[in-house]
């Protein structure tokens, strides 16, 4: 007999925990408690095991769910009663136990019924007290997310927030969100932002909770969150949701720069397997992909601020001094993968790194990586959310000026895609300069990496449109920026000829006639107002000289154009407007072409230099006729609707997704609630 109840025999029986036992006697529909009318109290005094609770919960057939219905009401009402007691450990261990049993429920009952999580309330709470009970918790929220309680309850309060939020794929057909919309949450939250501490700890599902309930039905009827965050002008609040922003991109950035390092100082061989061109489809790629997709809410939260509130532009540009990141998804995902280690947590040793930071540098830094997979969907996406809040921050007046103020000044990392025809390790790190630089070169590095059979046709499209407003902004104000031209005109010119190169693979597949008139527009725009913003007259030499050196480019793009134009096909209208565009082009080629000829003849040269070519130029401007065209700075302005609808639907249904299926890994993370309660 003693033998069987030594230590560590195999044969032994594992004793179950108490809450355990309690978990089972309320599954199986057995009497609970009886005899014991302290029973709840003393349960609630029991550390949950929520994991055990879900794992049960999702073994239940139909059947079994059935037969414990009433256990499983009589626990749901209790978990909210003991949220009266609002002082002691039994209100935070009720408030936890209440999260990971309504998270399992919507899981378990969203398998049959997946459009509508009133009905797994109803299914707890019965028909007739369902909003009884739905305003009771959001009383309960309410009181503890304004007063003085511990972090674990604040947490908790916002973990249930969010489990009512994401408990159906579709976000407009939750009418549990009705009910938090219509509370007073959003002021609360609002505190929670503008004060450090708690920013630090809950800034992340504060800032997430905002982004969901603003896009709740926000292209049906008037949303009280989409006026409350349009109209938000409490600067702390508005900085504590860029920080928060930031803090997880930098998160993210830092532990890609680790990675990064390593792969260089591995062999070239192991580089050049390991480095992004073919992590996306490794195991670690798969991490990284989902890494992205993580911050995707942070993301969208970014888009809403910068696109509905003018206050936060200021923000943009503020040096972050907030070091404390929340708990994100950056820090937790990867602990749900199987069969990858923790990455490496530690500051990256780069100067860059030292150098004061905003969220604009971040982000910039960010797009760099994400735009490196356009070859998959949700990674085409990502990088389509990046375009989309850079195209609304170049169309603000405020932002364009952050943005060109040289007192502004900061080095940025940009990350580039590994080619063929340039080295592998061939990162940018910015000299200190004013942000529309680097944003610019983050532009001009999209354009020349991204000449592929999978066309990301519709990114090229916006990135275009960023440039164009940018352009409009320095002609308008007549700023003259220090910056490399020559290497966006270099871009914009190979993409030309990248499309005419492909044009009978990728005419049958989308209108290259649009994005070709938008590439030769810019080209018309430094021809036309380029004395207004160009840093010195012999950029405009420059200019010239790259148009007459790669004639051979727009020579194929008339051809191309005059084909279709004479042609009957879809594109033809098209292919006339893109002949109108290169008037100007073709003017300087065939002006400046002879003179050269001629001059070579006259010189007996076969091959110009560079200075031969530029100071022709400059002494034939005077004879040189161009067509003044008009409107090339003028942009249709961004609207969301409706252009753009059913894209953030499929955003704000991906992050849903993504959000409930790590929401299990969240709620373990309250291992020490108790240490927050004095013992007596």
């Amino acid at each position: 007999m003693a033998s069987r109840r030594r230590s560590g025999s195999g044969s032994k029986r594992q004793f179950k925990e108490k809450v355990v036992q309690i978990y089972e006697t309320i599954l199986k529909g057995e009497e609970i408690g009886p005899n014991n009318p302290l029973f709840w109290e003393e349960f609630f005094l029991l550390k949950p095991k929520l994991a055990v609770l879900e794992a049960e919960i999702l073994k239940l057939s139909p059947e079994q769910l059935q037969l414990a219905k009433p256990n499983l009401n009589d626990l749901f009402a209790q978990c909210i009663a003991i949220l009266a007691d609002n002082a002691s450990i039994r209100a935070a261990y009720g408030l936890q136990t209440l999260c990971g049993f309504l998270h399992t429920i919507f899981k378990k009952l969203g398998e049959t019924q997946a459009d509508n999580n009133v009905q797994a309330i109803e299914f707890l709470a019965g028909f007739d007290s369902y909003v009884a009970n739905i305003q009771k918790l959001l009383d309960f929220c309410h009181l503890f997310l304004e007063g003085e309680y511990t972090d674990s309850i604040r947490g908790l309060c916002l973990k249930l927030i969010i489990i009512l939020i994401i408990g159906t794929d579709n976000l407009s057909q939750n009418t549990l969100i009705e009910y938090i919309i219509m509370s007073s949450i959003f002021e609360c939250l609002v505190k929670l932002l503008s004060d450090v501490p708690t920013r630090q700890k809950h800034g992340y599902d504060v800032v997430l909770i905002i982004t969901l309930l603003v896009n709740y039905r926000k292209y049906d009827a008037t949303n009280p969150y989409v006026v409350k965050l349009s109209i938000l002008d409490d600067e702390l609040a508005l900085n504590g949701y860029g920080q928060v922003i930031t803090a997880s991109l930098t998160d993210f950035c830092n532990q890609y720069n680790v990675e990064h390092v390593e792969n260089q100082n591995s062999s070239w061989f192991s580089s050049l397997t390991n480095m992004v061109g073919s992590m996306f489809i490794s195991e670690e790629g798969a991490f990284r992909s989902q890494q992205i997709r993580a911050n995707n809410a942070l993301l969208l939260a970014f888009y809403e601020a910068v696109h509905l509130n003018r206050n936060f532009i200021t923000t943009l540009a503020q040096t972050q001094t907030d070091a404390s990141s929340p708990p994100s998804p950056n820090n937790t995902l990867h602990n749900n993968i199987q069969g990858l280690g923790d990455l490496p947590s530690m500051p990256v040793a780069f100067d860059v790194n030292l150098q004061p930071s905003n969220l604009l540098v971040t982000f910039f830094q960010y797009c760099s990586i994400v735009m490196q997979d356009t070859k998959t969907e949700p990674g085409a996406n990502t990088v389509k959310l990046c375009f989309l809040i850079l195209g609304c921050i170049s169309e603000d007046q405020y932002a364009n000026s952050l943005m060109h103020d040289v007192s502004l000044a900061f080095k940025v990392r940009l990350h580039r895609l590994p080619m063929r025809h340039r080295k592998l390790a061939s990162d940018k790190t910015t000299s200190s300069q004013s942000l529309v630089c680097t944003l610019l070169d983050l532009l001009v590095e999209f354009m020349l990496s991204h000449m592929m059979k999978k066309f990301p046709m519709e990114l090229y499209v916006l990135c275009i449109g960023i440039i164009q407003r940018i352009l409009g902004y320095q002609k308008k104000c007549r700023i003259r920026v220090n910056y490399v031209w020559k290497e966006l005109w270099t871009a914009l010119i190979a993409l030309l000829r990248f499309i005419v190169q492909n044009e009978s693979y990728l005419g049958k597949k989308m209108n290259i006639f649009e994005l070709c008139i938008k590439v030769v527009n810019i080209l018309n725009f430094f021809i036309t107002y380029g004395d207004n913003f160009l840093p010195t007259p012999g950029s405009y030499d420059e200019l010239y000289y790259e148009i007459i050196r790669m004639h051979q480019v727009f020579d194929n793009v008339s051809s191309m154009a005059l084909r279709y134009s004479m042609s009957e096909g879809d594109f033809k209208e098209d292919a006339l407007k893109l002949n109108n565009a290169l008037f100007n082009v073709r003017a300087i080629i065939k002006h400046f072409n002879p003179k050269i000829d001629q001059w070579l003849a006259s010189s007996n040269l076969s091959t110009p230099t560079e200075d031969q070519i530029l100071d022709i130029v400059k002494k034939n401007y005077d004879s040189l006729t161009l067509k003044l065209q008009d409107l090339l700075d003028h942009y249709e302005r961004y609207t969301e609707k409706p252009h753009y609808t059913s894209f953030f639907t499929g955003m704000v249904k991906s992050i849903l997704s993504d959000t409930r299926s790590n929401f299990g890994c969240c709620l373990q993370n309250f291992t020490n609630i108790a240490s927050e309660y004095p013992t007596h």
